[in-house]
């Protein structure tokens, strides 16, 4: 018997929970719950050896279930706990969801104030470290490989977006929310932490948590979440996956710095191709290429009414539509969001934990930064200047 089949539907010992625990338990169905003990044990006491990710919102640890199952477990910090009964129905929602490429929640553990996530292992990490890290990786990120990283990320997204009910904004779309199996299949991790958006709802106004270099203007600005705010991070995303770099480089020359910015440049001068990873020696479909960059193009349009919904981006990508390039409009750019007079806001007291390994914590309250020599993406802020723009 499995791991998963074998706690499928388990309640802790009554000797471990509280009455109170009892009555917020009676309404969850298919959700694994595993002992503070278990897990405690399974990750050798919480070791910093064990630790392989830190963020805004707590620790992860690698473990070994008493199967012998691989486990990533995310403790979550004591600021991001929640009610049990509103944290359970979160978890209720996370754990029906399944996709090839999303990464599978096994369970959680609800003990006293602790509020621990277990997910499925993924053995090759990031693409934040693999493919975008300052370390050199041993995977060989192939063209063929990008393509399917690409469409996988499209697909998972769009299942968040269209499929589920209700629909699921991830909020912080970024490369090291993007983990990648032995088959280097992509798996959009932390989307269980995200804002969950009832059907009838247009957006939702909420402060802004995210990374700045993936954030769209409009969420930058005034928090104004929607689908499309997912859609501009993607779009950046995608041009990160072709030209193998991050959003944001400030040891390049001051017009080179911001990528998508970069992208437009070349874009208006027709020298697109020129962005294309160089560690692929020419080793490419050009023409896809090109195709690909302008699709990010399309995702990262400052107004958001213009950006294609997550599905058509996927038809997109794997040419079963065509799209015409003269409705390709100027990017919102982070350059023209970072002009802006912005200050912090004095209520949100932003997390600068740095976030240096796989299945790092996001898209929570808390306000998370990614940093590395010359390639970063920024800390969230929370933007004061009016934002006008249609949607």
């Amino acid at each position: 018997m499995t791991c998963l089949s074998f706690l499928c539907c388990r309640k802790l010992d009554s000797a471990t929970r509280s009455p109170e625990l009892d009555d917020e338990l009676s309404g969850v169905h298919n959700v694994n719950l595993y002992s503070y003990k278990e897990l405690r044990i399974a990750t050798d006491d919480f070791s910093q050896a064990k630790k392989i990710g830190e963020g805004g919102f707590g620790s992860v640890y690698k473990g070994k279930l008493r199967t012998g199952q691989m486990a990533a477990i995310k403790v979550l910090s004591s600021e991001s706990s929640q009610g049990v009964k509103e944290f359970l129905t979160e978890i209720q929602v996370i754990s029906d969801v399944e996709h090839e490429n999303l990464v599978k929640l096994y369970g959680c553990c609800v003990e006293g104030n602790q509020r621990i996530l277990v997910y499925n292992y993924l053995e090759n990490n990031s693409l934040a470290q693999t493919l975008l890290g300052k370390n050199h990786s041993q995977i060989q990120f192939s063209w063929r490989t990008r393509v399917k990283i690409c469409i996988g990320v499209a697909k998972g997204l769009a299942y968040l977006h269209e499929e589920m009910r209700p629909h699921i904004v991830h909020r912080d779309i970024k490369a090291s929310n993007i983990l990648l199996d032995k088959d280097l299949t992509p798996k959009i991790s932390d989307f269980g932490l995200a804002k969950l958006i009832p059907p009838e709802m247009t957006h939702v106004s909420t402060r802004v948590a995210g990374t700045i270099g993936y954030l769209a203007p409009e969420y930058a600005i005034v928090g104004k979440l929607t689908r499309k705010a997912d859609i501009y991070s993607f779009g950046v995303l995608l041009i990160e996956i072709v030209t193998g770099r991050c959003n944001t480089n400030m040891q390049l020359p001051i017009d080179e710095q911001y990528i998508l910015e970069r992208t437009w440049q070349l874009y208006e001068r027709r020298e697109l191709v020129m962005l294309v990873d160089t560690s692929l020696n020419g080793d490419f479909d050009a023409e896809q290429a090109c195709r690909f960059l302008k699709i990010g193009l399309l995702c990262t349009q400052d107004s958001p009414k213009l950006r294609p919904s997550m599905s058509t981006v996927v038809q997109l990508l794997i040419g079963e539509k065509k799209f015409d390039e003269n409705n390709i409009t100027k990017p919102g750019l982070i350059s023209d969001v970072m002009d802006l007079k912005i200050r912090p806001n004095p209520k949100a007291k932003p997390d600068i934990n740095n976030t240096s390994t796989n299945y790092t914590s996001s898209g929570s309250e808390n306000l998370d930064s990614t940093s590395s020599t010359g390639n970063f993406s920024q800390a969230t802020m929370t933007f004061t200047s009016v934002y006008d723009r249609s949607n």
